[in-house]
């Protein structure tokens, strides 16, 4: 049972003997992880003795209790700010006309401006930032809205407007902002190349990755399968790769061409490493059994010759006689 469900997962996945043994051990291992918690809880947990008997009811009622009046003692308390740090916000100044863009934090303490908040409009200026409208100060963090208003009237920036260059009637070089840049209509939207027809027994993955439902990973499986085989010899191989939902199939049967000839196997002179490299080989005891019989009764002349080993199937046969040369 463990060589055929081995040999299934081979055949089904087109990998090796090794990771195909490896896939079943991971299988088995995932089944018993699924199912480790319901035969723990149905077998193994009435069987364990509890260490002490639970608490009485009343004692998880008082508990449930005073957890519900911590908490609502905790939402009562004051989110943002204590009082003293209110009045500290709220206190009055002696106001005078400022640009906050080059006032020192001593000033602003002087016009009624929190230290914390002082020394954070500092900061924001040594990282580069810059006040330029009477509204920016709002962007401080927790900068409040009423002393906004009450600086508001004394706020003074430094004009930043680059006064506009007078028009004349013999400035001749001024140019229309209407003629400036083309119009829309004469851009014409650029055009995808259009897919062409390709050989994929020669193609990589840039032409792959171009058609639909084909990513770069799916695009590799596909030539590490064509290079195992020595290439395709029918679209109708497509199916056997593993992963390849409808519209990567149609999409190949329309662009992926078979027009080269695939790379032949000398049955008579391949050595076991050689028939088992091959997709439609990967057992390496029926290529062991191959290679004993040539040896026992000579070379092979034709496919029917090959039919003679038993331990090949009729299907097997088919598929391999395409790759196979005498």
């Amino acid at each position: 049972m463990y060589k055929g469900l081995v040999q299934y997962l081979q055949d089904y996945f087109g990998i090796s003997r090794k990771e195909a043994r490896g896939a079943l051990v991971l299988i088995l291992l995932c089944f018993l992880m699924i199912w480790m918690p319901f035969v723990f809880r149905r077998w193994v947990l009435p069987l364990m003795p509890l260490r002490s008997a639970p608490p009485p009811r009343d004692m998880l009622d008082s508990l449930a209790n005073l957890l519900e009046k911590e908490n609502q003692q905790k939402f009562r308390k004051p989110k943002f700010y204590p009082k003293k740090y209110k009045e500290k916000i709220t206190r009055s100044g002696r106001l005078f006309d400022f640009d906050p863009n080059q006032v020192s934090i001593a000033q602003m303490e002087e016009l009624g401006i929190p230290s914390f908040l002082a020394k954070r409009i500092n900061k924001f200026r040594s990282k580069g930032g810059k006040f330029r409208k009477k509204e920016d100060l709002l962007n401080i963090y927790d900068f409040p809205s009423t002393m906004y208003q009450r600086l508001e009237p004394h706020i003074v920036l430094a004009g930043t407007a680059v006064a506009k260059r007078p028009e004349s009637a013999e400035n001749t070089t001024l140019v229309d902002p209407k003629k400036r840049y083309p119009d829309k209509s004469s851009y014409s939207k650029p055009s995808k190349p259009a897919l062409a027809a390709f050989d994929i027994n020669t193609a990589d993955t840039a032409q792959l990755v171009r058609l639909r439902g084909i990513g770069t990973k799916l695009s590799l499986r596909i030539l590490k399968f064509r290079d195992a085989l020595g290439g395709f010899h029918s679209t109708a191989q497509y199916t056997e790769i593993f992963g390849l939902d409808s519209l990567a199939l149609a999409e190949l049967n329309r662009y992926a061409k078979v027009t080269s000839e695939v790379k032949k196997l000398n049955v008579n002179i391949a050595t076991v490493e050689e028939l088992t490299a091959h997709s439609y080989l990967r057992n390496k005891k029926i290529a062991t059994i191959i290679v004993n019989y040539r040896t026992q009764h000579g070379a092979f002349q034709t496919i029917d010759d090959l039919k003679k080993v038993k331990v090949i199937d009729e299907a097997t046969i088919k598929k391999i006689e395409p790759y196979l040369s005498f």
